[in-house]
């Protein structure tokens, strides 16, 4: 594509937009290269908004890490950067299913080339491996477990492992049945362990090599699939086993992926989707700011 807008007759001008999901965890494309959209919170707002907008958990814009204020300093500034917000407008560190729809949007769009693609994040460079068949394997950096808390959900408190996959995680292991959870509301936490909020998941072990989760995202709620949240479930449930490297299957309302933890890193491997690609009329982006 060429630009994050186009020009119709009579010089109104619309702005590009591709729909993807990762395992059902859905995003609104919008590519910048330049950093010129004005992404405010009310668009991505109106953007998410199931009745409004388009719908999706959250907006992955494609720019150039230089036009980023904030981007880290082991990104490479030419580079290509996920600028990544939650429906609710709130900037984050990391999405482990979004990386693999923004790696596989590059290579659609002929940004990049099928195989190694490097995506910059606010968590710092997430090099992935984008696959004929539409899987996609990302480097997710460490998965580090740095403590114990607990999560209250309908009056009953899950304990569960704080972990830092660039992004914060509260991974509850419980024998209670996942799928029964009621996860509309934010399930609550202890606000000086997560000042920033928190990524909690419930988690049952299936067998030896297969867990099952369910995940209510901050700044989101329940979302069908959270890639950081898997990575972050198969290491508590290695460091409860005593174990620090190993590989587990991960089921999520919205399928399935594949997690490796290793010594000094892990990787998510999991199928990216474009669903659509299309224009936003440019009167409902000037309105959707107001």
């Amino acid at each position: 594509m060429s630009g994050p807008r186009r020009t119709y007759a009579g010089g109104v001008r619309g702005v590009e937009f591709v729909k993807g999901h990762g395992t059902e965890n859905d995003f609104v494309v919008l590519p910048d290269p330049e950093g010129v959209l004005e992404l405010t919170d009310r668009r991505v707002r109106a953007l998410c908004d199931r009745r409004r907008g388009l719908g999706a958990d959250g907006v992955l814009r494609v720019v150039r890490a230089a036009h980023v204020e904030d981007a880290p300093s082991t990104v490479d500034p030419s580079g290509w950067f996920m600028d990544y917000r939650n429906a609710d407008g709130s900037v984050v560190e990391m999405c482990g299913n979004g990386v693999r729809v923004f790696a596989t949007y590059l290579v659609s769009a002929g940004l990049a080339e099928a195989g190694e693609v490097v995506v910059g994040t606010r968590s710092g460079p997430r090099p992935t491996r984008v696959r004929a068949d539409g899987v996609v394997t990302v480097g997710m950096g460490p998965a580090t477990v740095t403590g114990r808390s607990t999560a209250n959900l309908g009056g009953t408190s899950f304990p569960g492992f704080a972990v830092d996959v660039g992004n914060p995680h509260l991974a509850c292991l419980t024998d209670f049945p996942v799928d029964e959870f009621d996860l509309t509301t934010q399930p609550a936490y202890d606000t000086s362990v997560f000042p920033k909020g928190v990524n909690v998941e419930l988690v049952n072990t299936v067998d030896a090599g297969t867990l099952r989760m369910r995940v209510h995202e901050r700044g989101v709620g329940e979302t069908r699939s959270c890639g950081t949240g898997t990575v972050a479930v198969v290491a508590a449930a290695l460091h409860a086993e005593g174990q620090r490297a190993g590989r587990r299957t991960v089921h999520v309302p919205g399928g399935t992926v594949q997690v490796e933890i290793t010594e000094d890193g892990s990787t998510l491997t999991g199928p990216a989707v474009l669903v659509a690609r299309g224009e936003l009329d440019a009167d409902w982006w000037a309105a959707a700011d107001r």
